[in-house]
């Protein structure tokens, strides 16, 4: 009698816990469900700027009326990584409440922080939640448009990630000068560590001639990523050897390669007197006479670097930063050289880029065109 009341008892006691599970499994399926809801994303006072974003993009309205919600973006949806994500936006919630976004001058602020903990997840994730939706499998590459038609099968053969080319497509870009200026602070610092017995370096920026190691005259200036052979030292100065091509007539300029608008080096008077001519060779397509010529000048030593990858990598980040709020990136062969001058100047305005990173980025890209060999 005593053994059959216990069974009966467990067994209620079991079915109870059992309704009692699913009901809790339900309450929070619905509560997470509730929560990754637009609405719910929005609803915070914060959230007022992202959402006028989100707004205008092609995510929020475009001629195929498919919309991309908060969480088809932000929340990946393997069951793991979708906890994990929930549970950290708990942090969000702490946040609103104690004001951290409360004035559209401390969004802006955080804007950028924010924005890179987002492009982190992704680039660890492999854009996940992107590729909920697009995939490099399903896409008609010929049916798009010319730009993405020849970077999609790039991006295949290079293993690329949709946030490596496309940032800014559903929200503004935020202000990327200060990423900026944290890389030309790494790169000087990377810099001042090279070996002194490096005799090929690169200038880190637009870098001021000298004629001698001790005057202040300025003769004109080294530009960013050209290349010079170090003769000697001196008074934290480095006597550089500069050669390059200038066109016949054009005194006070010279370039990387005949028939390219690279800049080199601009001459002040003396440094022009100074200048060495070689060889001079006629370039067929538009009958321009170029002349090999050299320059032995004095520059500050902290301006040169020895690794150019380095150098290349500062200004990689330049372009991807700045360049992906309005569309990917674009192949550095899909220009030739002089092309890319304008295409630069063209798009400058519409970037946080400084004058002295625009030159950078215009080195980067000439140097690796269509029509250059990459190893200058």
């Amino acid at each position: 009698m005593l053994g059959s009341l216990l069974k009966k008892t467990w067994f209620w006691l079991l079915l109870l816990g059992a309704l009692l599970g699913v009901a809790a499994l339900g309450v929070t399926a619905t509560i997470l469900h509730k929560t990754s809801s637009t609405e719910f994303c929005v609803s915070c006072h914060s959230m007022q700027t992202p959402l006028a974003e989100y707004q205008g993009s092609i995510h929020f309205q475009n001629p195929k009326g498919i919309r991309a919600e908060c969480a088809d973006c932000h929340i990946p949806g393997d069951p793991t990584s979708y906890l994990w994500t929930k549970i950290r936006a708990v942090k969000d919630i702490y946040h609103e409440a104690i004001g951290t976004l409360d004035t559209p001058e401390k969004y802006q602020e955080r804007k950028l922080l924010m924005a890179q903990h987002v492009w982190d997840d992704l680039k660890a994730n492999d854009s996940a939640t992107c590729r909920s939706c697009h995939s490099y499998e399903a896409m008609d590459i010929l049916a798009q448009r010319p730009n993405a038609r020849a970077e999609h099968p790039v991006a295949i053969k290079e293993g690329q990630t949709c946030i490596d080319c496309h940032r800014g497509v559903a929200h503004i870009m935020p202000d990327m000068s200060g990423l900026a200026a944290a890389g030309a602070s790494e790169l000087a610092q990377a810099a001042a560590k090279t070996p002194g017995n490096v005799t090929t370096r690169y200038a880190i920026a637009t870098t001021p001639l000298f004629m001698d190691a001790k005057t202040d005259a300025n003769q004109g200036n080294l530009m960013p990523s050209t290349q010079v052979q170090i003769l000697a030292n001196d008074n934290g100065r480095a006597q550089v050897e500069i050669a390059g091509w200038q066109q016949d007539g054009v005194a006070d300029v010279f370039y990387a390669a005949p028939g390219k608008r690279i800049l080199s080096a601009l001459l002040g008077d003396e440094a022009k007197q100074k200048l060495v001519t070689g060889e001079s060779e006629t370039d067929a397509s538009t009958n321009l006479t170029w002349h090999k010529v050299k320059l032995t000048a004095w520059v500050d030593q902290s301006q040169l670097i020895g690794d150019q990858d380095k150098l290349w990598q500062y200004a990689s980040t330049l372009m991807s930063n700045n360049c992906t709020g309005c569309h990917g990136l674009t192949a550095l062969d899909h220009f030739n050289a002089n092309q890319w001058i304008g295409v630069i100047k063209g798009m400058e305005p519409r970037t946080s880029l400084t004058p002295e990173q625009a030159r950078m980025l215009t080195q980067y890209v000439q140097k690796h065109a269509s029509d250059m060999n990459s190893a200058l």
